[in-house]
């Protein structure tokens, strides 16, 4: 036997959890809410009747939604007695209402506001995040919502944040709704700009943005075995050997065999504007990434800014043959390849984001394997 103020304390709690309140705001499939109020017990009538009146009037007092009354029949009553089973809630605006809670109905009028103003792809995190929004400005977070759908991956071009010219925002909106704009980025581009930073995905200049893994594959290139250079000041340093490895991602360096004269840059993932720089034209250039659109994606990119670069292990043949490894991409680059793949390349793009699942990711490759095409590429004359 449950008072109204019981399930509410309920309903308020409920409010809190993220999962349930997503659910019950965006799927009408979770309406009618009852909620059980329970049979008070038969000695009550006999032996505490005043506490069973003032349960009956305390749900006869209850003015939202429907309290589902039925008549139980009590040994030793005359007659049946009219009890609340049930408390029934039918819309989420019910619900907010029986929490009778001043911080639940601010935040659900918010959100109500919100929603009603962006893309529905943004509706759910919303929700679920509300600390993403509860401290700023509720114009603020929706115009960051119609921004986010505006910006792309290396549409900054080389350009600080603050240069970005952004349709409705002041200069510095970038900076101080970074964490916002980092959620909504991520949706879009599959955690992206949490991998690479702001900066480094949209392609901004920033010399604190984004810190590249440099390592030598043979003795005597470097003094340090590995080292970390700025992508800026990458670009304006030329290295001392004649071959240079760009890898996709960190978590490879493990794969990479011995190989002579070539530096390996790791890490690099969407933030490729350093390539641009002049003395790379003079040495053998490989990239190495994922086999997905993504991946496909930044060699395009770093064919734009160096036309020589080889693609390794990138091709449809290693695709098939360690597919088993293969998982879903959930947020593709773009609908259709970029132009500067080749013939081969484009297909294979085509055919990934035609595959339920469509992404080989680099660190399942064998060693051995890995090896096998890297060292005919390191040693072949330049």
């Amino acid at each position: 036997m449950r008072t109204s103020n019981e399930l509410i304390q309920r309903l308020v709690r409920q409010w809190q959890q993220a999962e349930l309140r997503e659910q019950r705001l965006l799927h009408p499939t979770s309406w009618p809410l009852r909620l059980p109020i329970g049979k008070p017990p038969a000695r009550l009538l006999n032996e505490q009747p005043a506490i069973l009146r003032e349960h009956l009037q305390d749900w006869r007092a209850v003015r939202v939604g429907q309290v589902v009354w039925a008549a139980q029949h009590y040994r030793g009553a005359g007659e049946a007695i009219e009890i609340p089973l049930e408390w029934r809630l039918d819309t989420p605006s019910q619900w907010v209402v029986a929490c009778n809670n001043h911080t639940v109905r601010e935040e659900y009028h918010q959100l109500e506001w919100l929603v009603a103003r962006i893309d529905p792809r943004f509706a759910p995190l919303m929700i679920r995040r509300r600390a993403l929004w509860r401290d700023r400005p509720i114009e603020d977070v929706a115009l960051a919502c119609t921004l986010a759908l505006q910006l792309a991956p290396g549409c900054a071009q080389g350009l600080p944040l603050r240069a970005i010219p952004l349709p409705g925002a002041d200069s510095k909106f970038l900076e101080r709704h970074r964490s916002l704009m980092t959620a909504l980025l991520d949706l879009l581009y599959d955690e992206q700009v949490s991998t690479l930073g702001l900066e480094g995905f949209l392609g901004a200049a920033d010399s604190a943005a984004h810190w590249l893994l440099v390592v030598p594959l043979a003795d005597g290139l470097l003094p340090f075995r590995q080292l970390r250079l700025r992508a800026e000041e990458l670009a304006e340093t030329p290295l001392s050997a004649g071959r240079i490895l760009v890898v996709e991602n960190e978590r490879c360096l493990h794969q990479l065999p011995e190989l002579p004269d070539t530096i390996a840059i790791l890490g690099a993932g969407l933030d490729l504007h350093w390539l641009h720089a002049p003395w790379l034209a003079e040495r053998a250039l490989a990239y190495w990434g994922d086999i997905d659109s993504w991946g496909l994606t930044m060699l395009a990119r770093a064919r734009e800014a160096q036309p020589e670069v080889h693609a390794l292990l990138m091709d449809d043949a290693t695709f098939t043959r360690y597919s088993r490894h293969a998982v879903a991409e959930p947020n593709p680059a773009a609908c259709e390849p970029p132009q500067a793949l080749n013939v081969a390349e484009q297909a294979l793009y085509r055919k990934l984001l035609a595959l339920d699942r469509g992404r080989l990711e680099q660190e399942y490759l064998p060693a051995d394997e890995v090896a096998a095409v890297l060292q005919p590429w390191g040693t072949v004359a330049r």
